[in-house]
């Protein structure tokens, strides 16, 4: 099982932890609607006893165990379009 984050990416993340500390980034999945699934994307400031930690560019990923089925092969990438910016 493997994620990962694009060079881009885990530069966001280095730069903003830099200013505001914290563990890495924390990768999820949440039910939303009547059956639908949502990611969910946040920094992480601990990491939990079932949690797991994949390493990518030097960045830490953190995914809750129950999490891995629904985003094993996801890469992260960070993005601006115009004044918006986000995790894709």
């Amino acid at each position: 099982m493997a994620v990962s984050l694009t060079e881009n990416a885990a530069n966001r993340v280095r730069t903003y932890l830099a200013k505001r500390g914290g563990m890495g980034l924390r990768l999820g999945v949440k039910t939303v609607g009547c059956s639908g699934k949502a990611y969910v994307v946040d920094y992480a400031d601990t990491i939990e006893p079932n949690d797991q930690v994949f390493e990518s560019h030097g960045v830490k990923v953190i995914i809750d165990r129950a999490n891995l089925g629904y985003l094993d092969g996801t890469e992260v990438d960070f993005a601006r379009e115009g004044m918006s910016e986000s995790f894709k």
